[in-house]
């Protein structure tokens, strides 16, 4: 198929020629074993066609092995073998976390151009990856949903690449547990900016400086550094346009995981979707202007509960002000809430 139908290489592997030469380049090295007196080893070619039909479609053991003519024992250690050597291989070049003010701000600015929400660094979710049970684990790999799994927690940016990830937390564990006690948090959180995310600046068309933060859903908590959607009971206006503006931000994770799952339907299952957003009109604003038209007592009277902190109920809860505002509001936004 590599050299006679491209299109049914490509369906059968995922991977296109070109491409598919050089993932085979570049872990020929760590996949391939050494010719014994009775026994040839298995081609790595043979080895990473194995991996990624494996990871194309999910096909079991023993039919690889009808279609490979290849043990299904030693197909088990295959992909394990192929799937190591692709991570140590492309992990750090393809999957980089931001360590640079320089590098956050351009991620940044993604989001306010593409998405409307000015400040974002990233969008955070968890999916749950379907596996079979461990053996003598009982209920620990067992989810909320029903089925055994881990969770690939992952950052990723306005254009659904892949910041940051992290895969292997048990399926019983939620998000906010696994977030808690991840290096993300740990940076993003630190009081000494390990991360260098930039200062705070003020909002396009305001004065009043505004942290910079990732978004994600109510499953995790809110504060300065992560922004969460208001809760549905008694919302107003603004409460509803800020829940709208974010989850257009916060749907490009969802989004990643379904172009993933498009690519490799092994495991994960989500269905991508996308609104084709209008660019805002230029407005003639004076910057911190739009506050003299509305009673903000609101955001000063957040108070911190369980699943937040107060600092970032008013930060959310100015972001909503601002959003309803001349200075930040996109012509489209009342008519998706009504």
């Amino acid at each position: 198929m590599k050299t006679e139908d491209e299109k049914a290489f490509f369906n059968y592997t995922r991977l296109p020629r070109g491409l598919y030469d050089e993932v085979l380049r570049r872990v020929e090295g760590r996949i391939e074993k050494k010719d014994t007196w009775y026994r040839k080893s298995l081609p790595p070619g043979l080895k990473l066609s194995i991996t990624l039909r494996h990871l194309a479609c999910g096909d079991n053991y023993p039919s690889l092995s009808y279609n490979f003519r290849v043990a299904p024992n030693t197909i088990s250690l295959i992909i394990n073998e192929v799937c190591d050597a692709i991570k140590a291989e492309f992990a750090a070049e393809v999957i980089q976390c931001p360590t640079t003010t320089e590098e956050w701000t351009a991620i940044a600015e993604q989001f306010e151009k593409r998405w409307q929400f000015p400040h974002c660094c990233g969008a955070l979710d968890g999916k749950h990856v379907a596996v079979t049970c461990p053996w003598n684990t009982g209920s620990e790999y067992r989810n909320y949903k029903g089925f055994f799994s881990i969770v690939l927690m992952a950052l990723v940016d306005a254009d659904y690449k892949f910041l940051w990830i992290d895969v292997g937390s048990d399926g019983s564990s939620n998000d906010a547990s696994i977030y808690n006690g991840s290096e993300l948090k740990e940076g993003l959180e630190s009081p000494n900016n390990i991360f260098n995310l930039p200062e705070e600046k003020s909002l396009p068309g305001d004065d009043v400086p505004v942290p910079y933060y990732i978004v994600g859903d109510n499953a995790f908590g809110i504060n300065k550094s992560l922004m969460n959607p208001f809760l549905i009971r008694n919302m107003e206006h603004h409460d509803r346009i800020f829940n709208y503006r974010l989850s257009r931000a916060r749907r490009v994770v969802e989004n990643a995981f379904g172009i993933l799952a498009h690519k490799f339907r092994t495991e994960i299952s989500s269905h991508p979707q996308q609104h084709d957003g209008l660019g805002g009109a230029e407005l003639n604003v004076i910057p911190g202007a739009w506050r003299n038209d509305k009673v903000l007592l609101d955001v000063y009277h957040e108070r911190a509960r369980n699943t937040g902190t107060q600092e970032g109920r008013q930060i959310r809860r100015y972001l909503g002000h601002y959003f309803t505002s001349k200075a930040g509001s996109v012509p489209w936004q009342d008519k998706m809430i009504l």
